[in-house]
């Protein structure tokens, strides 16, 4: 069941016992496996993540097997309530009294970079499906954490980049005044002026909270740049494109860039408002065979929300999890977390999700991105038929080169 905020908070105060409780549960004495999928359950990311990721962790615990080798996977969920603390009370307690042993998901940057001292701490693996931060496997990188679907170094490179070779080499950012929203805008300004464009100013709003952006809105309209490139997600990219329509950005020769955006966002927007939008995603249900097979296995489970990119990455980063458990055996799998993700580093990758990749040693899986175009209403074929692809980036090409991140793992060799 969704483990609620009181709920959170009493498992901390019950998680402090002496280091001797500690020290014991480093002893495997359960046999099951537990995935805990950390998410956003009620808050503005809650299509984004969600119940949507629970049923995908779900799906890979059923593709992988486990059954028939009999190995014994539960998955259990978290709200984290988009709060560190929150999310930290409730992780330790997995940790120490419920026996979790990997936490996926994780949609909030700063706490997957919270949780990834307190996955290494214990011992335990990390495998961030939602973060976006690319300090995950950079300055922060972890020995037990792996960001599994996107950065925000992918998203800006696909978005900046493009933007300012077609045009749009003025920019003017409103940003999502946390951690992701500081990195997607850091990252972002740094491509468009590689490419030769200029960053005329930025406007960040409270997160969590915001539903009127019509005060960032007029200084990005005053700014008089090309583009307003949008340092949000989920929720709050959908009322900002929303509003932005009315107000007429678009009308006055303006253009929207949508710097992380999903399926259920332009789901959320319409057609109608959205058409036309560019955007990078490395996952696409109508992509091909096998992302349509995948959309196929998932869809009757969660009729009224299909996977984004988000979703499919808690898919496909459980699915090659549970390959390691198995290669390892469940019971040294739950000795050591660490172990885990050491042997996932070593086994190519491959699912019906992103087909081959791997995952390097800085922690960051390797697989395509692409570049989306939003179709007009009169080309969509059906529900949920929304983009047309405009571009390929190869995977060599889609993630930061390891060696300008800066992670201590690699500074090590």
């Amino acid at each position: 069941m969704p483990t609620t905020r009181r709920g959170a908070l009493l498992g901390a105060a019950g998680s402090l016992p002496a280091a001797a409780a500690s020290a014991q549960s480093a002893v495997p004495r359960d046999p099951v496996i537990r995935i805990g999928v950390l998410a956003d359950f009620s808050g503005p990311y809650r299509d984004t993540s969600g119940p949507t990721s629970v049923v995908c962790a779900q799906q890979a615990v059923e593709d992988s097997g486990a059954a028939a080798r009999g190995i014994r996977v539960e998955v259990v969920q978290g709200d984290h309530q988009n709060r560190p603390d929150a999310a930290l009370a409730l992780v330790r307690r997995w940790f120490d009294q419920d026996g979790v042993d990997m936490v996926c998901e994780v949609n909030n940057s700063a706490i997957a970079l919270a949780v990834a001292n307190l996955a290494r701490e214990k011992d335990k693996a990390q495998l961030a499906s939602g973060a976006a931060s690319s300090a995950l496997t950079g300055e922060q990188c972890s020995t037990h954490t792996i960001q599994w679907t996107y950065d925000t170094w992918m998203f800006a490179n696909a978005v900046g980049s493009a933007t300012v070779r077609n045009g749009g080499d003025t920019w003017y950012f409103i940003t999502a005044d946390y951690g992701f929203g500081h990195q997607m805008e850091r990252d972002t300004s740094r491509f468009v002026q590689a490419a030769g464009g200029k960053v005329l100013g930025s406007a960040r709003f409270p997160f969590p909270g915001t539903t009127d952006f019509s005060a960032f809105l007029l200084q990005a309209q005053s700014s008089r740049a090309k583009v307003v490139g949008l340092a949000t997600a989920a929720a709050d990219t959908v009322n900002c494109i929303k509003q932005a329509r009315e107000f007429g950005l678009t009308r006055r020769g303006q253009k929207l860039a949508g710097l992380v955006m999903f399926t259920t966002d332009i789901h959320a927007i319409g057609l109608e408002t959205a058409q036309g939008l560019l955007l990078s995603e490395v996952f696409y249900w109508d992509l091909n065979d096998r992302t349509r097979a995948f959309t196929d296995r998932v869809r009757p489970k969660t009729p009224q929300n299909w996977p984004n990119q988000e979703h499919a990455g808690t898919y496909s980063a459980c699915l090659h999890y549970l390959k390691a458990v198995a290669d390892l055996g469940p019971a040294r799998a739950k000795a050591s977390g660490g172990e885990v993700v050491r042997r996932m580093k070593a086994m190519p990758t491959d699912d019906d999700c992103f087909g081959p990749g791997l995952v390097r040693e800085d922690g960051r899986k390797i697989h395509p991105a692409y570049l989306f175009e939003v179709k007009a209403p009169a080309e969509s074929r059906g529900p949920w038929d929304y983009y047309k692809l405009a571009g390929t980036v190869p995977a060599e090409q889609a993630f930061r080169p390891i060696e300008e991140g800066n992670c201590p793992l690699i500074a090590r060799r």
